[in-house]
């Protein structure tokens, strides 16, 4: 069974949306590890670590995404899990911008999927079980 680690970044709360990609994760058969809210780039690497994760998805509503998730591929380097898949969704930065930019600038930061704000995770799904090679 593979395992991911989810959770909100930052000073955000948004606690609705963490508890129904959780619940659908886990009916869809994956171990799901929720670090909850307000966590720090290190809680999810910190998680993964402990087990062995698969992934780590990466959410933030409160539009400082972008700023919370800087440098987080270079801190799964250091931390030894450098090819750890990473995805973020939500309203990741601040007001409205296009979602091409945004998405090319997290992926220049070393995520491997960005998902636009509103994304359903039924959406993620498949990517989900593609990138986890399912």
């Amino acid at each position: 069974m593979k395992t991911i680690v989810i959770g909100v970044i930052g000073a955000d709360v948004h606690a609705v949306g963490n508890k129904i990609i959780e619940y659908t994760l886990k009916n869809t058969g994956y171990n799901v590890v929720n670090v909850g809210v307000l966590s720090s780039q290190e809680d999810f690497i910190n998680a993964a670590i402990e087990t062995n994760a698969d992934m780590i998805l990466v959410s933030s509503l409160y539009g400082h995404g972008e700023i919370d998730c800087r440098g987080m591929r270079e801190k799964c380097i250091e931390a030894g899990i450098g090819d750890i898949i990473l995805y973020v969704g939500g309203n990741i930065v601040v007001g409205k911008q296009d979602f091409k930019e945004v998405e090319h600038r997290f992926l220049k930061m070393g995520f491997n999927r960005v998902y636009p704000p509103g994304t359903p995770i039924d959406k993620a799904l498949d990517d989900i079980a593609h990138d986890l090679g399912e």
